[in-house]
């Protein structure tokens, strides 16, 4: 997996297609399925990684057989390594000065924004989270210094425009060290304590 420079993620209105694309796509070309299943609002997402081009076949096919039940999708050639490992709930440092969260109504668009950020500013992703929890809304938290957090929240959410999707952003310049460690351990309210 570390390897596998590309990855991707498509999201299905419909669990019945979702599951069928996803089969589908496997069987195409040589991939790993990093996470699959349903989530809320009854949603089927499926995300994946590989070589480049076995992760494009295997997206083409998906997309080919999901149709007109694709909600969101997003294809990552190069993704940013501390976005995959992000993804897969592996926490960065939230020491730094400014945290700034990028909040999206899909997941496919948040790993878009996520990888546009911290290619295009000195931030650090500290956490992403996908679907479950968030009604199928994504969700990404970057650290770092004002003035790069800033940055990285306007590259992202630029990065997403095209999609016409609502996004909502915020800036926490000097964020209060109790709030860091809360959010370090869990972003999620059941666990922040």
């Amino acid at each position: 997996m570390p390897d596998d420079p590309a990855i991707a993620l498509i999201e299905y209105g419909s669990i019945a297609a979702g599951t069928r694309a996803s089969d589908a796509l496997v069987k195409k070309a040589p991939v790993t399925i990093l996470r699959a299943g349903t989530l809320q609002p009854g949603k089927y997402a499926i995300l994946f990684s590989g070589q480049v081009a076995a992760v494009e076949e295997s997206y083409v096919e998906g997309l080919r057989l999901g149709a007109d039940c694709v909600i969101d999708r997003v294809l990552l050639p190069e993704v940013a390594s501390s976005v995959r490992a992000a993804i897969l709930d592996e926490a960065g440092k939230w020491d730094a000065d400014t945290i700034g969260v990028i909040e999206t109504t899909t997941m496919a668009s948040v790993i878009e924004a996520a990888d546009a950020a911290v290619k295009g500013a000195r931030v650090e992703v500290v956490r992403i989270r996908l679907g479950d929890g968030l009604h199928g809304k994504g969700l990404a938290h970057f650290a770092g210094e004002q003035a790069d957090v800033e940055a990285a929240i306007e590259i992202g959410s630029g990065r997403i425009a095209y999609k016409n999707q609502h996004v909502w952003t915020a800036v926490i310049p000097r964020a209060d060290a109790e709030l860091r460690g809360i959010l370090r351990r869990s972003t999620t309210f059941a666990e922040g304590v």
